[in-house]
C-alpha cells in the first residue's frame, strides 16, 4: 500500500512538476529579456522585484490558509467537499473584493507610503492581480483535490505562454512598430516598460480566470456559516504560519528600499532580484512537491500515520534537491548568461538562496505533524521565530553588507524553522527520519561545492568537465547508498517499457 501511494505521489509530482518546471523555465526567458532591456543602473528591475514582493505577501493574506484548510475539511467524513469548496471560495473571493476596494479608495496615500506616488497605477494594478490570484488559488486547490493535474498544468502553462508572448511583443516588437506605425501604436511609450510588465500580468491573470468557469459554477453550494467558523478556527494559525513563511521569502525585497533608500536601493535590489531568479529552480521543485504532497497526506485517511513512508519521502526529497543544487552551481558558467553581465556581481547569492530553499522544503515536509493533529499554531510559532531571525539579520547587516545579508538572512530564517520543527515534532509525533544519511548527503554536497569553488581553470570547457565529474561523484554515491531506490526506479522504467 505504501509503495503504491509513493508511486502515485511520484506521478502527481511529475505532472505538477512538469507544469511548474517547464513554466518557470519558459518564464526564465523573461529574465534575460528584462535584464537586457532594463539596465541595472536604471533601477527598473528593482521596482519589479519590490512590487512582486508585496504581491506575494498579500497573496498569503488574502488566501489566509484556505487552500490547506479546504483539503483538511474536504477529507472529513462529516463535511460535504462541495460545501467546503464553495465556503472557502466565497470567503476568499469576498475578502479579495474588499481588498481591491480599499486599495482603490486609499490609492494616493498608499502609493505615497510605498514611494510610488509618481506611478500609483502600479499599486492598483498589482492589487487587482493579487486579488485574482487569491481567488484562483482556491480554484486550483479544487483541481488538486480532484487529482485533475492535467487541467492544472494546462492552465499554469497557458498563463506562462500568454505572459511570455505579450512581453516579447512589448519589449521586442512594439518599439519597432512605434516607429513604423505611429498611429497604430500611439498608446506605446518606450519609457513605460516597467508599467507594461504589470499590465501584461493583469491581462493574463484575467484571461486564465475564464478557464475556471466550470469550477466557479460549483460555488452555487453557497457559504455555510457554521462550516466557515470551523474553517476559520483551523486556518487562522495557518495565516500566521503563511505570513511568517512568506516574510521569510519576501521581507528582504520589501524592506530593502526602506533600509537602502533612493536610486541606490533600487539598483541593488534589481541586481539581487535578478540573480535570485537563477536560484528559483529549487522553489520550482519544492512547489511541485507541495502541490502533490498535500492531497497525498490529507487524502490518506487511515494511512496518514504511515511514518516510514513520510521518512522515505523526506530522504528522497533531500537527495533530489541536493542534486539540483549541485547541478545549478556546477553549471553556473552557462546559467549566468540568463541575466545580463551588469547583474553578474550578485551571482554569489545563488548558492546561499538555493540552500535556504532546501531548508524551506524540508520545513514543509516536517510541517505535517502539526497539521495532521490540528495544532497548526506550532507552525505559526516556528515561522514567526524564523521571520524574526531573518528581519534582524536584514536590518542589522544590510546597511553594511548589502544584499548578501538578505541571502544569509533567508538561510538563517529557514534553517531556524527547520531545526525547531524537527526537534519539537520528534517529541510530539516522532517519525523515523534517517538523520545520519541526510547529514552525510549534505556534507558531501557542500564539500563538492567548496571543492568546485577552489578549483580555478582558465578554460570554461574544462571547468564544465571537472564540475560534471563532481556531479557524477555525488550521483554515484547516491546510487551506492540507495540501492533499493535505484532498483525501484529501474523496475518502474522496465514495467513502463514492457507495457508500451
Amino acid at each position: 500500500m505504501a509503495e503504491n501511494r509513493l508511486g502515485s505521489l511520484a506521478k502527481q509530482t511529475a505532472i505538477y512538476g512538469l507544469s511548474s518546471i517547464i513554466g518557470r523555465f519558459l518564464n526564465y526567458l523573461l529574465v534575460p529579456l528584462y535584464t537586457y532591456k532594463i539596465a541595472a543602473e536604471s533601477g527598473g528591475y528593482g521596482i519589479v522585484t519590490n512590487l512582486y514582493g508585496y504581491t506575494a505577501l498579500f497573496l498569503v493574506i488574502l488566501t489566509f490558509g484556505m487552500e490547506t484548510t479546504f483539503f483538511r475539511f474536504s477529507n472529513k467524513d462529516d463535511v460535504n467537499p462541495d460545501k467546503a469548496f464553495s465556503t472557502s471560495g466565497l470567503a476568499v473571493g469576498f475578502v479579495a473584493l474588499v481588498f481591491v476596494g480599499l486599495v482603490s479608495v486609499f490609492l494616493k496615500p498608499i502609493s505615497g507610503a510605498l514611494d510610488y506616488a509618481a506611478h500609483p497605477e502600479f499599486v492598483e494594478i498589482m492589487a487587482i492581480i493579487v486579488a485574482l490570484d487569491a481567488f484562483q488559488a482556491i480554484l486550483f486547490a479544487r483541481l488538486r483535490y480532484e487529482n485533475r493535474a492535467i487541467k492544472f498544468a494546462t492552465l499554469k502553462l497557458l498563463f506562462i505562454i500568454l505572459n511570455i508572448g505579450l512581453n516579447l511583443f512589448i519589449f521586442l516588437l512594439a518599439p519597432g512598430l512605434k516607429e513604423s506605425h505611429p498611429a497604430l501604436m500611439g498608446w506605446y511609450e518606450n519609457s513605460y516598460q516597467v508599467g507594461y510588465i504589470f499590465i501584461v500580468n493583469l491581462i493574463c491573470t484575467g484571461l486564465i480566470t475564464l478557464g475556471f468557469i466550470p469550477e466557479i459554477k460549483k460555488l452555487r453550494y453557497g457559504l455555510d456559516r457554521n462550516l466557515l467558523k470551523q474553517m476559520l478556527n483551523y486556518t487562522w494559525p495557518l495565516l500566521l504560519l503563511g505570513l511568517a513563511g512568506i516574510l521569510n521569502q519576501v521581507a528582504d525585497k520589501i524592506c530593502y528600499r526602506f533600509i537602502v533608500p533612493g536610486k541606490d536601493g533600487e539598483v541593488q535590489l534589481g541586481i539581487y532580484g535578478a540573480c535570485v531568479k537563477i536560484a528559483m529552480i529549487m522553489a520550482m521543485i519544492t512547489q511541485a512537491f507541495r502541490y502533490a504532497y498535500e492531497p497525498f497526506v490529507f487524502g490518506g485517511k487511515r494511512d496518514i500515520a504511515d511514518r516510514e513512508t513520510q521518512a522515505k519521502v523526506m530522504k528522497y526529497f533531500i537527495i533530489f534537491t541536493l542534486f539540483a543544487f549541485l547541478a545549478v552551481v556546477m553549471y553556473m558558467p552557462i546559467l549566468k548568461h540568463i541575466i545580463k553581465s551588469d547583474y553578474w556581481e550578485g551571482l554569489r547569492v545563488v548558492p546561499i538562496v538555493m540552500m535556504a530553499e532546501i531548508f524551506m522544503g524540508i520545513y514543509f515536509n516536517l510541517s505535517f505533524w502539526y497539521k495532521l493533529i490540528d495544532q497548526t499554531w506550532w507552525g505559526a510559532i516556528f515561522s514567526a521565530i524564523g521571520c524574526a531571525v531573518l528581519l534582524a539579520i536584514n536590518f542589522i547587516f544590510v546597511p553594511k553588507y548589502g544584499y548578501m545579508a538578505c541571502a544569509w538572512g533567508g538561510f538563517a530564517g529557514y534553517g531556524t524553522c527547520m531545526v525547531l520543527s524537527y526537534f519539537v515534532g520528534q517529541k510530539k509525533a516522532p517519525i523515523p527520519y534517517n538523520l545520519k544519511s541526510a547529514l552525510l548527503y549534505f556534507a558531501l554536497a557542500i564539500g563538492l561545492f567548496f571543492a568546485q569553488q577552489y578549483i580555478h581553470v582558465e578554460s570554461t570547457a574544462w571547468t564544465l568537465v571537472i564540475n560534471t565529474g563532481m556531479l557524477l561523484v555525488f550521483f554515484a554515491f547516491i546510487c551506492w547508498m540507495e540501492k533499493d531506490l535505484v532498483k525501484g526506479v529501474f523496475g518502474i522504467v522496465k514495467r513502463k517499457i514492457s507495457k508500451s
